[in-house]
């Protein structure tokens, strides 16, 4: 037995309209636009999947200066790979002399030991 008469009873809602993407982007505001964002003063904006520098920016890096920097990363980059290789092939000839020395070490030591039996 409820103590203020009727029990809470909510009424039931409508059933939601399914709405196609420009309904909803009219009603609901969902447009967007592309997402900006602003690092160390640079504005930046995303399009096709990058980041890109909007123009007319002060003080941030601009076209020819990033080209500049580019090429100077592939240059550094070869002659990083330079570097590597030619440290392989130093490491391949310590290698191969060390073999060579301890096989004339060998060599020596089994001719010291012939000499001293015949003596």
């Amino acid at each position: 037995m409820p103590l203020f008469g009727s029990t809470f009873s909510p009424k039931k809602t409508p059933p939601r309209k399914s709405l196609d993407r420009s309904t909803r982007e009219v009603e609901l505001g969902l447009d967007y636009g592309t997402p900006t964002m602003n690092l160390a003063g640079q504005s930046l904006k995303f399009e096709n999947g990058q980041w890109i520098a909007e123009t007319g920016i002060s003080g941030g890096v601009d076209r020819r200066e990033a080209q500049r920097l580019r090429r100077r990363n592939q240059q550094l980059e070869e002659e990083n790979n330079l570097l590597r290789l030619k440290v392989d092939i130093l490491l391949d000839m310590l290698s191969e002399t060390t073999a060579e020395s301890h096989l004339m070490e060998k060599e020596l030591d089994e001719l010291k030991s012939v000499s001293r039996r015949r003596k």
